[in-house]
């Protein structure tokens, strides 16, 4: 018989899983940053690539001195990060979505809605929903700055989100990798719109786990109005609680009940090391008869059985309407204010059905298809369709037994999506990245993959 393993406990203190950060990942990391130095054509990211080269580069030589892990990260992080994006506020420079997020809070301010009623070229076009365009009031309120930008606050609310995902105790070291990465350093110096949607799908996965069934909720609906990208978290997150029914220590359902690591099935109810009839169910030294057995304060039955099961299923249920109302209150009245501005910006735009061509032309399967295979832009469609289908099927097949587990599922799925999508880029990768670096730290590297393997393995 397969067995289902408990979510792991929310605040278990633990040694930092390794983590990439000798020589040869310093090295990489430089040899990554100059190629963008060298081939990008925007400003912001040559004056990133240059800096952080300069830093990782500086790792290296620290880790070949057989210097603590520690200090070469934090000078990487002085150069990949600190270094590039003071020089970028200094000279007022950023990517597009910084100056696309600061003018989507002045139209809020201004006219009730974040979208210019006709846009016409891409650069008039806002891709995100209206959550998005919170960090952009503080410019929009005291005007341009340094401490206003936009990508400060984005910045902050990716670090502050994704610090109490981190089980306590061993937060300093995961989140310090992160933020050295080449993919996240990137957008925190430049600015970037994924990463406060990666922190709080963290935070929400996190909550979830520790079963904070209305704060998940809140956090799955505050990043589901930020970008469509965080809409699949809310479905994930919804089946790891429906799972918990089954794991965490105290279940019950239908053939198969586990509580606190003891099984109960079938004609044979085990208990604390012993076995009992339909007829007759032994638990803590008593014994009940008849159809309904009390232990503990939990009622099981040979045909019903009550326990935390049937809490779990309310919390799931109430943790997903929170996420929907929260989305709704925060994107709806921008959404009413001009529909046809709304589906221009947030639906045709991304999936490339303007006359005006978005940006993002990263080179994954989706963009190539339709780009350059005649009908390739449906069959991209299909293809983003077809992994959002196996993604809900892997969720009622197989649920993620933790919270951990559901990173992995749920970074999988946005992979499948970014390569995908008609209109990509390279930078969407911080998603599957911040979650699987996440899940990671809060199990350790393998973990899931070998939960998997134990539970399919036969008993």
């Amino acid at each position: 018989m397969a067995t289902t393993t408990s979510l792991t406990p929310p605040d278990q203190h633990r040694e930092p899983p390794p983590q990439l950060g000798g020589v040869l990942w310093w090295a990489l990391c430089a040899a990554a940053a100059l190629g963008l130095a060298v081939c990008s054509s925007l400003g912001p990211h040559r004056v990133w690539g240059a800096a952080a080269a300069f830093g990782y580069l500086a790792a290296a030589l620290i880790a070949a001195r057989g210097r603590s892990s520690r200090t070469a990260e934090t000078v990487a992080l002085a150069g990949a990060v600190a270094l590039p994006l003071l020089w970028l506020l200094a000279v007022d420079r950023a990517q597009l979505e910084v100056r696309v997020v600061a003018r989507s809070a002045a139209l809020l301010l201004a006219e009730g809605t974040p979208y210019l009623h006709r846009p016409w070229v891409p650069e008039d076009f806002n891709p995100y929903l209206p959550g998005m365009s919170v960090f952009g009031l503080p410019e929009a309120l005291a005007g341009p700055g340094p401490l206003t930008d936009p990508r400060l606050w984005m910045g902050a609310a990716f670090l502050g989100a994704l610090a109490p995902a981190l089980p306590a105790g061993s937060r300093s070291a995961p989140l310090r990798w992160i933020a050295v990465c080449p993919l996240v350093a990137l957008p925190l110096a430049v600015g970037g719109v994924d990463l406060p949607v990666a922190g709080l799908m963290c935070l929400g996965l996190a909550l979830a786990g520790r079963g904070r069934a209305g704060a998940a909720g809140l956090t799955l609906g505050a990043a589901a109005a930020l970008k469509w990208t965080a809409w699949p978290a809310i479905p994930v997150v919804l089946a790891l609680m429906t799972a918990s029914s089954r794991s965490g220590g105290r279940a019950a359902g239908g053939a198969v009940v586990r509580s606190d690591g003891r099984e109960a099935g079938g004609e044979v109810v085990r208990s604390g090391g012993r076995e009992a009839g339909c007829g007759a169910v032994r638990s803590d030294g008593r014994e009940a008869g008849g159809e309904v057995v009390r232990s503990g304060g939990r009622e099981a039955g040979c045909a019903v059985v009550r326990s935390d099961g049937w809490q779990a299923g309310r919390a799931a249920s109430r943790c997903g309407l929170v996420a929907l109302l929260t989305a709704a209150v925060l994107v709806l009245p921008a959404a009413l204010r001009d529909p046809g501005a709304f589906r221009a910006h947030v639906v045709d735009f991304p999936l490339g059905l303007t006359d005006a061509v978005s940006s993002a032309a990263s080179p994954f399967p989706g963009h190539l298809l339709a780009t350059h295979v005649p009908g390739g832009r449906t069959l991209a469609l299909l293809l983003l369709g077809a992994g959002a289908l196996l993604l809900a099927l892997s969720l009622l097949v197989r649920p993620p037994a933790t919270a951990a587990d559901a990173a992995v599922r749920l970074a999988l799925g946005l992979l499948l999506a970014t390569a995908f999508m008609p209109a990509s880029r390279f930078g969407y990768l911080v998603y599957p990245l911040v979650l699987v670096a996440w899940a990671a730290a809060r199990e350790g590297p393998g973990q899931v993959l070998f939960r998997r393997v134990r539970e399919s393995a036969p008993r």
